[in-house]
């Protein structure tokens, strides 16, 4: 069922497995991180903070570059792919841990808020069943980084399924209709969620391994971050040139809710279709804070070296945020990765990288 995990391949002083996790969050770095590490592959740091991680996909590549990586994210779902991917050096899910995920046991009480609460909104009712069972046998695993394997599996499970990989809307719909489709892929919408998680735990077996270094996750606010690091590489939110942000927890508050599960009802929106969280807006999805939030944010690591990805067309723009960075450090250089086509995007746009040194090679 679960192949053993990938061999690790000894690289001068890297050791890396042999692909990288595969992710379907928007705005993922995961088709440019390699481009992204060229550009920083000769500075001298050994420690990175990760500081917006999402997917994980850039403090991941990192750790397989031999560096000492903190990811942090605010999401807590986020949080637990970071603690399963960066900082799980070692512990996989077995066969027997397996096993008891994927069938109900008679000693464990198996609520059915998923099924009482988001019926013909994202998944069918046998599929809602499921998950209101695979998530109470994840509570039930005695090993904290077992369960964020199985969670991150359980993740990418949900995703996969769901048109546009979003939970934005209710539009189960799209899967159920008998219509001719332009987009998407149906057979994989309705593969069965044990099917897709068993390929994902595979994956996720499959990452696990050590650089020899002590990785760290955390789940905080950037501004609550302490420590000190040699390199911060930070990936905000993206607000377009219409002043639209993207809000992560829009897009995937029911993976925020699966891991909050006993409380999850308390942080509906039951007003909305789509049973969203309640929350207020983030200050990186307001263009009337973005510029007051980018400076706070460089002035608290304007000792380590500092790397932003952003978009050409979004506010900040990239001149506001070149002026904004060179008020902490002194040299600040900008590269662009033309030609990069972003998804649910239509707009021409590039991927920048600014660099903020102290001085030229880092």
């Amino acid at each position: 069922m679960i192949e053993r995990a990938s061999q690790l391949t000894l690289m001068g002083d890297l050791i890396k497995p042999c692909t990288l996790p595969t992710t379907r969050y928007q705005g993922s770095k995961s088709k440019i991180v390699e481009w992204i590490w060229e550009n920083i592959e000769d500075i001298k740091f050994e420690s990175a903070l990760d500081a917006f991680g999402g997917t994980g996909i850039v403090g991941y590549f990192l750790k397989t570059r031999g560096k000492q990586v903190f990811y942090n994210d605010i999401l807590k779902s986020n949080y637990f792919i970071g603690t399963a991917l960066i900082e799980n050096d070692s512990t996989k899910l077995s066969h027997d841990d397996i096993d008891f995920l994927l069938q109900p046991h008679p000693d464990i009480n198996y609520p059915t808020f998923i099924q009482d609460t988001f019926s013909d909104i994202y998944y069918t009712d046998e599929e809602n069943r499921w998950l209101d069972m695979a998530i109470q046998n994840i509570e039930h695993l005695d090993n904290f980084y077992k369960r964020t394997l199985a969670y991150y599996a359980l993740f990418q499970s949900c995703i996969i399924k769901r048109p546009y990989n979003l939970f934005h809307r209710k539009n189960l719909y799209m899967r159920t209709s008998n219509v001719k489709r332009s987009f998407g892929n149906k057979v994989t919408w309705d593969t069965p969620f044990e099917e897709h998680f068993l390929n994902f735990v595979k994956e996720a077996n499959g990452c696990v391994f050590s650089n020899g270094k002590e990785n760290k996750a955390f789940n905080l606010d950037v501004f609550d971050i302490e420590g000190d690091f040699d390199l911060v590489y930070i990936d905000t939110p993206y607000i377009s040139r219409e002043g639209v942000g993207v809000d992560y927890l829009e897009f995937y508050h029911f993976l925020e809710g699966i891991v909050n599960y006993p409380k999850w009802k308390d942080m509906i929106d039951y007003r909305s279709k789509h049973r969203r969280i309640k929350h207020d807006k983030p200050v990186w999805c307001d263009k009337n804070k973005i510029h007051t939030a980018f400076d706070k944010l460089f002035k608290k690591f304007q000792n380590a070296i500092i790397v932003v990805s952003y978009r050409s067309d979004g506010i900040p723009s990239i001149e506001s945020l070149t002026r904004i960075l060179r008020k902490y450090k002194p040299v600040v250089s900008e590269i662009r990765y033309g030609g990069y086509k972003y998804v649910l995007s239509n707009n021409n746009s590039e991927e920048c990288l600014l660099l903020g040194l102290d001085e030229r090679g880092g």
